[in-house]
This record gives structure tokens, C-alpha cells and sequence, in this order.
């Protein structure tokens, strides 16, 4: 059994910003995770001096410049309704960067993202990083794939955060909405195969997709019926990030049928293939 040790430290909010209703980004200053964490991994963040929320809640890289790192979070409870109200100079304890990133995609002629939710917020690091960019932006030496496409689904207008960010470091953004207010109505997964059949998806193309279970489980039969590779983040809840409490356990195929494996230790980024949905 593979376990994770990892120091627990303290660092100071630098920035706080509203991108949507009930949608933040925190600007952490930690050096020792900002110039280590890759695209796909994540952290986990506690309060300090409280026992309520007693558990970490574990948030997915944002961006980083190799100080200062980005986390973006929809307010959902407790934990996110206080994060919040942080201002600059507060400070949080966390520990990480935890578990598997997204793998090479040297090669790819299209890299398709699917997010649905708060699911966009592993991605932008992940564009910067596979279209050769630099922190924030600035070009950079390597590129791995020739173009990259976002497909965002959010259930009304005012929860979609991060638009520009996305345009910015170079990605194709295509928008949907559960109520038609803004994009394509009706559920990212529908407008991604209403891409697929007319023929707007071409080239070599790798999905990547991280949002809620259904969709991502719907995503997973789109691939598969379509023939496409694709590689899932999963939203697992976690409560310790290192292997310990196994509450995080998700059914990947065995050879006898399936067996568990931990998010945080063995993910949160999956082959679709191997991930067991009933």
C-alpha cells in the first residue's frame, strides 16, 4: 500500500477575487508547493487555529508562477463560505502538492477539454502548460499539442468564471448553459457531441475531462462510443490527501472484475477505460 508523507505548513493569502456568483480565486503565497505542483495535482487546505471545519478540503492548481500559486472554489459550505472572507495576510495551512498530474500529451493534434461546474478550475494551468506558455501567459519554448478547445457547461450564466483566463493562454472556449442563458443550452456533454457528429472536432484529438460524476461518466460512454482517448480528474471528496482514510476509494477494472483504488494517491486523473461507473 502506497502512503504519502508530507509536511504541513502555513502561508499567507495575497490576493482574493470574485470571478462569479459564489466563485473566488486565492493567491497563496507557498514557494516550496507553488515551484513543485504540475497541472492536475492539488492540495489540501485547513484553517488554522480551528477545530470546525476540523478536516482539510482538498482544492485542484488554479495556475501557478513557481512562488505564488491559484485555487478557485464555488462557495458550497462551511469551509468555502469562511475561505471566502480571507483577506491578504491571512493565512491557511496546507500541505501538498498531492497526487497524479495529467500526463504528456506530446503529440496531440487537439486536446479537448470538458468541464462541468466548478470542474474548469485543473485546466489552466494544464493550457498554459501543453501550448508552451509561460506563468500567466507569456510565451514559453515548449508546446505539446497544436491547438487546444474548452468546453464549459454551467448551469446559468452568472457561474461561469474564468472565461477570459481560459482565451488568454490560447484556448478555444465553447459555452453551455442548463437554462440557455448563456451558450448552448443544454448540458456541456450534449455540445460536445453535437461536435463531434457535424464534424467541428477534427484531427488527432485527446479529451480531458473534470466535473461532476454523471457528466463525467457520460463523457466517458461519448468517448467511448466515438473512439477517443480520454483521461478524467475526478471531484473524489477527500479528508486526508494522502492515502490514509481511504474515503476517498474509487472502482478501477481488475482482472477479476474491479478492485478500489485511492483518488488522492493513485488519481485524481484517471483513464476513462479504466474507471468501473455502476
Amino acid at each position: 500500500m502506497r502512503v504519502s508523507t508530507v509536511e504541513v505548513m502555513t502561508a499567507p493569502v495575497v490576493e482574493r477575487v470574485q470571478m462569479a456568483r459564489a466563485t473566488y480565486r486565492l493567491r497563496i503565497a507557498c514557494p516550496p508547493i507553488a515551484s513543485r505542483i504540475c497541472p492536475g495535482q492539488f492540495v489540501m487546505l485547513r484553517l488554522p487555529r480551528r477545530t470546525d471545519p476540523l478536516l482539510g478540503r482538498a482544492f485542484a492548481l488554479y495556475d501557478t508562477d513557481g512562488h505564488d500559486f491559484d485555487l478557485v472554489f464555488l462557495v458550497v459550505g462551511k469551509m468555502t463560505g469562511l475561505m471566502a472572507s480571507l483577506d491578504p495576510g491571512d493565512e491557511l495551512e496546507l500541505w501538498g502538492p498531492l497526487g497524479n498530474g495529467f500526463p504528456s500529451y506530446e503529440g496531440v493534434e487537439h486536446l479537448a477539454l470538458v468541464a462541468g461546474g466548478i470542474g474548469q478550475t485543473p485546466f489552466p494551468a494544464l493550457i498554459r502548460r501543453v501550448l508552451g506558455r509561460q506563468a500567466y501567459g507569456a510565451v514559453g519554448p515548449r508546446r505539446e499539442v497544436a491547438r487546444v478547445s474548452l468546453y464549459y457547461g454551467v448551469r446559468t450564466a452568472d457561474l461561469l468564471a474564468g472565461v477570459d483566463d481560459f482565451r488568454q493562454r490560447g484556448a478555444e472556449v465553447r459555452v453551455s448553459s442548463d437554462d440557455g442563458s448563456v451558450g448552448f443550452m443544454g448540458r456541456v456533454t450534449q455540445l460536445f457531441e453535437r461536435d463531434l457528429a457535424n464534424g467541428r472536432i477534427v484531427g488527432r484529438t485527446h479529451v480531458v475531462g473534470c466535473g461532476p460524476e454523471p457528466m463525467l461518466h457520460a463523457l466517458s460512454e461519448l468517448c467511448g462510443r466515438f473512439g477517443l482517448p480520454c483521461d478524467l480528474s475526478l471531484e473524489t471528496p477527500m479528508a486526508c490527501g494522502i492515502g490514509i482514510c481511504f474515503g476517498c476509494a474509487v472502482k478501477v477494472a481488475a482482472k477479476d472484475g474491479w478492485d478500489y483504488q485511492r483518488a488522492c494517491v493513485d488519481g485524481p486523473v484517471f483513464l476513462a477505460s479504466e474507471l468501473v461507473w455502476v
